[in-house]
Formats: structure tokens, C-alpha cells, sequence
């Protein structure tokens, strides 16, 4: 499974490892908001059928050293997200933020060739669809209003830099479409009526994460 080809990289130390170990591999950084979220889904895509590639994943906000050395090391100036591909220890291709898209990373895995299956050490991912799951219950129980959970939702949503696969990030961003453009026009049209269609697509949400919540724990 992918996750099990993901290394937390938390030091200096960990890096030099990892690409000496791993000299063609993946280096994933991960910021601190939703688009670290979604280009992980995109990402992901593109490793689940390369067992032969490792991914280093530095989370920049506890490990900026490890981030520093990788910056340092290959020369690309540092973003989050930000995704580098390694060939023989050289990076070949690296691509940030919203340009972290399939037909980039399509693009850029070109110039990484296939090779064997690597040995999987472990796990660097989670995914904890929970948070999710209780604030649409409150709102489809009627414990909160549609103003409440749209505002708890939307923030919930913009500070997620969880690691999730590209199915996960398509329901979650099913409600409110683009969160950012969401907040922007919400603070531009305070008082307009309401979503009449808003309890619709929380409940099919709802039903899918509770899917997906259900097959991780089975």
C-alpha cells in the first residue's frame, strides 16, 4: 500500500538517509492548509501503482530544518506543498501549491522510469475523517444552524493539511466547492437567503464519509 511507502523525514539527519537509501524516490513537503490536501490526492494517483518509488514527507511546520537541507540541497526554493522528484539522487522535476496537478505530475514522472518494488517500512499518512463526520451530524440533526456549519465546515476545510486520498478531498469539497472563492463570496454577500439545496449535499456527504470511515476501521 502506498502508506506503507511514506517516511516521516522530522531532521537533517532523516533526509540524508532517506535519499541515500532511496537516491530515486519522492520528496512530498506539507503545509499547513487544504492545498496541501489536495495535492496529496493528486499525488497519490500517481504512486499508487509505482511500488518501486518511496515518498519522504516532510510536515514543514515541525520539521523546517529537514525542509532547509532539502532547499539547500537541490537548489529549488522552498514552498508547501511542494512536490520534488529524485532520479540517482539528483531532483528532476519539482511543481507547488495549486500547480501541483495531475497533468503536471503526469509530466514529471515521466522523467522518473519504473523500476523495482521497493521494500515497504512503514507508515507516514493518516486520515481521520471524524471532525467531518460530527459537525455534519450537528448540522443535519439541527443541533447547529446552516450558518454555524457552513462557517465550521469552511474552517475545518481551509486549515485541513491532512494527507488524503483524492477520493476523500472530492467528497469533503462536495459541499462548498472551491472553499477559498466560498469564503470570499460569503463575506461579500452577508445576509443572502439560503442554500436550499446546502442539506442535500451535506446529507450525500455524509452518507459517502461515513463509507469511507466505515472501510478504514473494517
Amino acid at each position: 500500500m502506498l502508506r506503507d511507502r511514506i517516511v516521516n523525514l522530522t531532521d537533517t539527519d532523516d533526509v540524508e538517509a532517506f535519499l541515500a537509501d532511496h537516491p530515486t524516490s519522492v520528496i512530498f513537503k506539507a503545509g499547513t492548509c487544504h492545498k496541501t490536501m489536495q495535492g496529496f490526492g493528486f499525488l497519490q494517483e500517481q504512486l499508487e501503482a509505482r511500488e518501486d518509488l518511496m515518498i519522504g514527507l516532510i510536515r514543514v511546520v515541525e520539521a523546517r530544518a529537514a525542509s532547509n537541507l532539502v532547499a539547500e540541497r537541490t537548489g529549488i526554493v522552498h514552498h508547501s506543498p511542494q512536490v520534488i522528484l529524485f532520479r540517482d539522487g539528483e531532483a528532476v522535476f519539482d511543481v507547488d501549491n495549486w500547480a501541483i496537478t495531475p497533468d503536471a505530475l503526469s509530466a514529471g514522472f515521466t522523467q522518473v522510469p519504473a523500476g523495482d518494488a521497493v521494500v515497504a517500512v512503514g507508515s507516514g499518512a493518516g486520515s481521520n475523517l471524524q471532525p467531518y463526520l460530527d459537525v455534519l451530524e450537528q448540522f443535519l440533526a439541527g443541533v447547529i444552524s446552516e450558518r454555524q456549519f457552513e462557517f465550521a465546515y469552511t474552517t475545518m476545510f481551509r486549515d485541513d493539511a491532512s494527507l488524503r486520498s483524492r477520493e476523500e478531498v472530492e467528497v469533503l469539497g462536495s459541499i462548498f466547492g472551491d472553499v477559498d472563492r466560498h469564503m470570499t463570496m460569503h463575506m461579500m454577500m452577508a445576509g443572502r437567503g439560503p442554500d436550499e439545496a446546502l442539506r442535500a449535499r451535506a446529507e450525500a456527504a455524509y452518507g459517502r464519509l461515513r463509507e469511507m470511515a466505515s472501510a478504514v476501521g473494517a
